[in-house]
């Protein structure tokens, strides 16, 4: 028996058919990576991190929202949330955990997973932290960058005699919530004793906090400040430079942002290369790589920027010698 099909019925069973095809190809696509990126402050502050990021997944041939999706978690200053945030990447079963903004991230990411690979920037030495068997060879599912940030302290204090060569009191600002402020102070206090320096710690966690040690370290007659490495600082570097130029207060920071916010000097890593680098990593994982087998970078320029409009807009004069070895002058 012969069936005959009409045009009509012909063309509607045409188009289901080709309404399907989208369906079925989608089906077949597989699921866009997803990347777990956590971090102790805040978006805003953090932008041209990001981007720096950003740009190391590029090299790794990673476009996020075309290839590769970003799920972000911020702890905005508040530690205590960070094993929470992480735990919560853990349990969406990302591809990669980007730890970034210190050792804290690092440690909640490995205390939450001991599968997923992670990628880490940390001040101190990872081995020390755990996080890693060796530089080289990582082992495990950890694997970052590691700048040696507590050892720039001594640096830090050294440039800044030099800038205050006179100075009695050197003021020291650090954030007591932050596991790393111990080992800051502990190295700082090492340099200082070993040259003579007599220092005074203080210690902020709120804005708040940073009027009332500003007033305070203006009233025991500091000559100088060194702001420790610190996510918050960061984040409120704005009001931190500000206060300084108010108090007129000669100050060095952990990172080139606050020169070119109207800071100082500043002495540090590239921030921007570490996040890059981070990137990279991530990227490389993605397309197999075992983080066990990508050895810790450890960076090898670091930077010294000077703003000469701030020195002269507070008096302070500022050597040929520092000149001659600074990265960058702001004028």
């Amino acid at each position: 028996m012969t069936v005959t099909i009409g045009r009509r019925e012909l063309l509607a069973a045409l188009g289901g058919t080709a309404a399907a095809w989208p369906l079925a190809a989608r089906a077949q696509q597989p699921a866009m990576p997803v990347i777990g990126f956590l971090n102790p402050g805040f978006p805003e502050p953090s932008s041209f991190l990001l981007a720096a990021f950003r740009e190391g997944l590029k090299e790794a041939s990673y476009v996020e929202g075309q290839n590769v999706a970003i799920e972000y978690r911020w702890a905005k200053g508040q530690y205590d949330q960070l094993q929470t945030l992480v735990t919560d990447l853990v349990r969406r079963q990302v591809a990669v955990i980007a730890a970034t903004g210190g050792s804290i991230s690092a440690q909640a990411a490995t205390a939450a997973t001991a599968t997923i690979p992670i990628v880490f920037n940390v001040g101190d030495d990872p081995i020390k932290l755990g996080l890693v068997v060796s530089f080289n060879r990582p082992g495990g599912n950890t694997t970052g960058v590691s700048t040696l940030s507590p050892a720039l302290e001594p640096k830090r204090l050294g440039l800044l005699r030099e800038l205050v060569p006179h100075a009695a009191i050197i003021a020291v600002l650090l954030n007591p919530t932050n596991p790393d402020a111990e080992l800051q102070r502990r190295d700082v206090q090492a340099a200082a004793t070993a040259v003579g320096q007599q220092l005074r710690i203080f210690n902020a966690s709120t804005e708040s906090d940073l009027d009332a040690v500003f007033a305070s370290l203006v009233r025991q007659r500091a000559d100088a400040l060194l702001v420790g490495n610190d996510v918050f600082f960061t984040n409120r570097r704005g009001q931190i430079v500000a206060l300084a130029a108010r108090h007129a207060v000669p100050t060095i920071y952990a990172f080139r942002s606050f020169a070119e916010s109207g800071g100082l000097m500043s002495y540090s890593t590239s921030l921007v290369e570490v996040y890059r680098q981070i990137g990279l990593y991530a990227g490389r994982i993605l397309r197999g790589a075992k983080p066990a087998d990508l050895p810790v970078v450890q960076p090898t320029k670091f930077e010294l920027v000077i703003n000469l409009r701030t020195a002269k807009a507070l008096g302070v004069k500022i050597s040929d010698n520092l000149l001659s070895l600074a990265d960058e002058v702001i004028e």
